[in-house]
């Protein structure tokens, strides 16, 4: 392959940089959306969402094929192989998210189908054993969502400051995610010990079988939240790695880097 002009190369990488931002801010709009499927149950909404992972995938493949191109262009100087291994692993990230997004929308459709019977009518139910979703896990995904917007913009101005920072937030969002899933538990023992009081005080086999069948449908409920909370946790943990790739680039530093 022939060599570029130390310039053209350098306008490759200029591109490359807007290219990852650009991928950036639309895995972030497929996360906004699949937090607001979830918050709304927009159904609409969450098929999108689904639908939309194929091209994020296209994207990622094809600007992973330009990070390896641009290593064969011209011998670049170690600041430039930083920077492209940067975004080599940024790209990869984010892909991810876009997957934990679909997950957000495949969960979505989930919580609303079991409010329709086999025959397509609207099922009569019971209370829910906890909310769906909780407030405090829509905000988790707030919290999540603007760590990653945040990452972005470090990789795109290059701060340092920025990056180390988020590492900070991740272990509090860590905190978070883990008392929001002991609550959802808590819910749901909650939610059992009452329901078994009932059927037991009544002597009804047909409200036992009611509640034995509200039991496994609780069960599915609050193993969606808890799959959705690790999920959430998941993108604070993929945006501290956009913010440490982007610290070894800048500063030369690992200290992010897991």
């Amino acid at each position: 392959m022939t060599r570029v002009p130390r310039e053209s190369f350098q306008d490759e990488l200029d591109a490359l940089q807007a290219d990852v931002v650009s991928m950036g801010e639309h895995v972030l709009a497929q996360l906004d959306d699949a937090l607001t499927a979830l918050e709304t149950a927009d159904a609409e909404l969450a098929e999108d969402v689904i639908e939309g992972d194929a091209a994020v995938n296209e994207r990622y493949l094809d600007l992973e094929a330009r990070c390896v191109d641009l290593f064969a262009l011209q011998q670049p100087v170690a600041s430039d192989l930083r920077f492209v291994a940067a975004a080599f692993k940024i790209l990869t990230d984010l892909e991810r998210v876009g997957d934990l997004a679909t997950n957000l929308g495949q969960y979505a459709l989930a919580t609303g189908d079991e409010s329709v019977s086999a025959g397509g009518t609207v099922a009569a139910t019971s209370t829910p054993a906890i909310d769906t979703p909780p407030e405090r896990v829509i905000e988790i995904g707030r919290d999540a969502q603007a760590m990653l917007a945040d990452a972005l913009d470090g990789f795109e101005t290059q701060d340092a400051e920025t990056c180390t920072e988020i590492a900070a937030r991740d272990d509090d969002l860590d905190v978070l995610c883990q008392h929001a899933g002991e609550d959802v538990v808590r819910q749901l023992l909650e939610a059992g010990a009452t329901g078994s009081g009932a059927s037991t005080a009544a002597g009804d086999p047909d409200a036992a079988a009611l509640t034995e069948w509200d039991a496994e449908g609780a069960l599915d409920e609050v193993s969606r939240v808890l799959l959705t909370i690790r999920d959430l946790e998941r993108v604070g943990d993929h945006a501290v790695n956009v913010a440490a790739r982007t610290l070894y680039m800048v500063e030369h530093d690992p200290t992010l880097i897991v």
